[in-house]
């Protein structure tokens, strides 16, 4: 479990000393009081620390260089509770390394009809104060969000719900460490990209490890650790009978144990928040890992297959902002369609790799045949996902830009059995309907491996592409063909 309470965003609040001592204390007061309500509030999952008030360039000079070096800071809100003259700013703003809020809100939600006077509208001028410093982060360019409203509002507490997630997911991304276990699959495009270009933008590592090095690990697990893993296996799955302790597929059932505590053992001790495989590449491997990929993707890492490692950091990234929400977040793939015209829909799945984070009921553990890969029978967790909003998430490498696409779509129960197909599977039907949605994902060059999420929503990934300062398309139930046509030849002109 991903704890995100023990990330901070600090409360910067923003004055200067033409008021005095006396009005300065009020704004300490009312400021303190506001961040003490949003560290509170249930529907904020970080910790919100109040600060001083800062009165000059050197004050808030100095205090966005301590939000920069402290580690557990991931981001600050702004709020100019009086006039701040935003020259002040420049300074500060300039070295700010940290995503920012800016809350647009006042101390009071009502305006005191009866006993308002010039005193009382010197001391509560965000409206005036917001502005002057708004055009200053507009002036030098700078990505932000802005949430309007009173602060016990509860559209705003959940908008700075979203950002601070998306917070979160940057934050958890910088100096992250990613593996690739061999090459990506051969021939194929969307899965590939730029390494140092997505280092120098996102800040997380990938690189590659032999796969015998992986093995070499997975040789090393003793029968002991194999043994207590099996048993946690019986007590959460149902196993097939093949599978039992007597069954004809033990050995299968044990070799994915094996592999499951040699993979989380190498992951550990390279300090890796992620992985992907290729099913070209398993020297010195029994199976494809299966079961070991689903169950450590349910722990936090991110994957995704066939060396696909933008995804696999994107899976990470959207696991640590939906940490605690009910539902998960899971590798996925687009994987073929129901062109029903009364009830079109899409069939989402892999080979193996999908993690029950977002099961419905218990999954069933299997092994069943799989004709590619050239080893043994793979073991691996049956079952469907419940109906209900979800979205499907990629990152792409565009050449000169990377881009993330968000297609807000809806999971739909299936219509029938699935006997033979003993996969992790869900079905959806995309937005704004199939043919709109599929032709704008496919326009927008969206991959067909994704990160599927029952628990964000678009605005969430939409505030994380804000912080990572990269393009994101959305595909929602106002998508038209021939406006998004246009927005993306205007971003082709505006990334030139």
């Amino acid at each position: 479990m991903i704890d995100l309470k023990q990330l901070e965003v600090w409360f910067i609040t923003g004055s200067q000393h033409l008021y005095g001592e006396e009005s300065l204390k009020q704004v300490a007061a009312h400021s303190q009081q506001i961040a003490q309500a949003l560290h509170h509030a249930k529907q904020i999952p970080v910790s919100i620390v109040f600060k001083p008030v800062v009165k000059t360039s050197e004050e808030i000079y100095g205090i966005i260089q301590q939000a920069n070096t402290e580690a557990s800071c991931i981001g600050i809100i702004t709020w100019m509770h009086t006039f701040s003259p935003a020259k002040m700013w420049i300074r500060g703003l300039l070295a700010l390394q940290k995503p920012l809020l800016h809350l647009h809100t006042q101390f009071n939600r009502d305006i005191p009809w009866q006993s308002i006077d010039m005193d009382f509208m010197n001391l509560n001028q965000s409206a005036h104060g917001d502005r002057e410093f708004g055009f200053m982060v507009s002036r030098l360019r700078m990505n932000r969000k802005i949430v309007v409203g009173h602060w016990q509002d509860i559209a705003v507490l959940e908008q700075i719900n979203a950002w601070s997630r998306a917070a979160a997911g940057w934050h958890d991304w910088q100096g992250a460490r990613f593996v690739r276990f061999g090459d990506n699959m051969r021939y194929v495009a969307v899965t590939d990209g730029d390494k140092v270009e997505a280092e120098i933008t996102f800040g997380f590592s990938v690189n590659t490890h032999g796969i015998g090095d992986l093995a070499a690990v997975i040789n090393r697990v003793n029968d002991r650790e194999i043994n207590e893993l099996i048993a946690e296996y019986e007590d959460s799955y149902t196993l097939a009978p093949s599978l039992y302790k007597d069954g004809k597929l033990r050995n299968s059932l044990r070799e994915a144990a094996r592999i499951e505590i040699g993979l989380r053992n190498f992951l550990r001790e390279g300090n890796y928040k992620g992985f992907s495989d290729t099913f070209e590449d398993l020297h010195g491997m029994v199976q494809l890992p299966g079961i070991a990929v689903q169950r450590l993707m349910a722990r936090g890492y991110g994957f995704a297959g066939e060396g696909d490692w933008k995804t696999a950091a994107l899976v990470r990234a959207m696991k640590v902002m939906g940490s605690g929400l009910p539902g998960g977040n899971a590798f996925m793939e687009d994987y073929t369609y129901h062109f029903d015209p009364a009830n079109a829909m899409v069939l989402g799945s892999h080979m193996l790799e999908v993690d029950a984070s977002i099961a419905k009921g218990k999954p069933s553990l299997e092994v069943h045949p799989l004709d590619i890969g050239g080893k043994a029978d793979p073991v691996r967790l049956v079952f469907n996902v419940a109906a209900g909003p979800a979205l499907n998430a990629s990152l792409v490498d565009m050449g000169n830009r990377f881009r993330l696409l968000v297609n807000e779509v809806e999971a739909v129960e299936p219509v029938d059995e699935l006997p033979k197909l003993p996969v992790a599977r869900v079905l959806w039907k995309p937005y704004p309907d199939m043919k709109t949605g599929c032709a704008a994902w496919i326009l927008a060059g969206g991959a067909h491996h994704t990160c599927f999420s029952q628990n964000l929503t678009s605005e969430h990934l939409n505030d994380f592409a804000d912080i990572a300062d990269i393009e994101c398309v959305l595909i929602d139930r106002n998508t038209n063909l021939n406006q998004l046509k246009r927005e993306l030849r205007w971003s082709d002109m505006a990334y030139k």
